[in-house]
C-alpha cells in the first residue's frame, strides 16, 4: 500500500514536471483606430510572444489597423467610406488645440457626436451580423481586450459571456467609476480638461462639480443608443453601467506621476509608461539661436 501510494506520487510530480504550467489563451482584441490602437498593439504584440493567440476584430474602414504577424486581423463590412471616416479623424485632431475652454467643449460636443454616430453605426452592424457572431462563439475565446471608450467591444463581451479586460486612458464622464462603483469626490480629484490642480480654490471646486455634468451630456448623446442597442440583444432593459460592469480588470494607461490620486478598486490596475518600451533617442537638431 505504501509502495504504491509512493508511485502514486512520484507519478503526480512527474507530470507536474513535464506539463507546462500555463497554456496559451485566446484573445478577442476589439480596438478603437487611432492612437488608442497603437498604444494597444504593444500589449497585443506582448501576448503573442507569451504564447496567446491574438484575434483583431475591427471595420473593413479603417486609418491603422492593419494585418501584422503577432496577430490574425478579421474584418467586417461598414456603411460608411473612408472617406467620411479621416475626416472625423482630421476634425478630432483640430479640436485637441482648441484653448479657449467654452470653444474646446462645443467642440468636443460636435466631434465626439459625429464620430459616435459613425462607430455606432458600425457597432450594430458588426452585432448584426448574425454569421461573423456565431464564427465568434464558435472561436471560445476566453477574453475579449477592448477599449470602453467605445462601448462596442464591452457589449460584445458581454453578448458573447466572454471576460472583458479593459485598456484605457479614461472614461469622460466617469463611467469608469460608477461601472466599478468607486468613490470619486469632486471636491478631492481635479477632473480632466478643468486645467484644475490638486489645490483648488472654491470657485474652482464649483468648477470641478459642474463640469461632469456636461460631460455626462455629452456621454447621453454618445453612448445612449449603445443602451438600446443593449436592450434589443439581451430582450430587456440594460444601461451603460450594466455593460461596462462587466469588465474583470481595468487597466488604465495612466500613473500617480502624471495624474493625480485618487481612490481606485482592486480590479483597477494602473500601467502609465507601458508605451515607452520602444522609446528611441532624439535626432540630432540643430536649434538656429544655438548653432550661431
Amino acid at each position: 500500500m505504501v509502495l504504491e501510494l509512493r508511485n502514486l506520487v512520484l507519478g503526480l510530480l512527474f507530470w507536474l514536471c513535464v506539463l507546462p504550467w500555463a497554456e496559451g489563451g485566446k484573445v478577442l482584441v476589439v480596438p478603437i483606430d487611432g492612437s488608442h490602437w497603437l498604444s494597444m498593439r504593444d500589449v497585443v504584440r506582448e501576448l503573442h510572444a507569451r504564447g496567446h493567440q491574438a484575434v483583431v476584430l475591427a471595420p473593413e474602414v479603417n486609418l491603422h489597423i492593419k494585418e501584422e504577424d503577432f496577430f490574425t486581423l478579421q474584418t467586417f463590412p461598414t456603411s460608411y467610406s473612408q472617406e467620411e471616416f479621416g475626416y472625423i479623424f482630421q476634425r478630432h485632431r483640430q479640436m485637441i488645440f482648441k484653448t479657449h475652454f467654452l470653444e474646446k467643449f462645443l467642440e468636443t460636443i460636435e466631434s465626439m457626436k459625429n464620430g459616435s454616430m459613425m462607430y455606432y453605426k458600425s457597432c450594430s452592424e458588426l452585432l448584426h451580423n448574425q454569421l461573423l457572431n456565431r464564427h465568434l462563439n464558435e472561436s471560445a475565446f476566453d477574453v475579449v481586450l477592448t477599449d470602453p471608450v467605445n462601448p462596442c467591444g464591452a457589449l460584445l463581451a458581454k453578448y458573447l459571456s466572454v471576460p472583458a479586460v479593459f485598456f484605457l486612458r479614461f472614461i469622460p464622464c466617469d463611467l469608469d467609476f460608477e461601472a466599478t462603483q468607486c468613490p470619486n469626490p469632486s471636491s478631492y480629484i481635479p477632473r480632466l480638461m478643468t486645467m484644475n490642480s490638486d489645490h483648488m480654490t472654491f470657485l474652482q471646486r464649483v468648477k470641478n462639480m459642474l463640469f461632469p455634468l456636461g460631460m455626462k451630456y455629452i456621454c447621453h448623446i454618445n453612448h445612449s443608443p449603445y443602451a438600446s442597442l443593449a436592450s434589443e440583444l439581451f430582450q430587456r432593459d440594460v444601461s451603460l453601467v450594466d455593460i461596462l460592469s462587466h469588465g474583470s480588470v481595468w487597466l488604465f494607461r495612466g500613473d500617480f506621476v502624471l495624474d493625480y490620486p485618487r481612490p481606485i478598486m482592486p480590479n483597477m490596475v494602473f500601467i502609465g509608461g507601458i508605451n515607452c518600451a520602444n522609446r528611441k533617442p532624439l535626432s540630432q537638431v540643430c536649434m538656429l539661436p544655438l548653432c550661431n
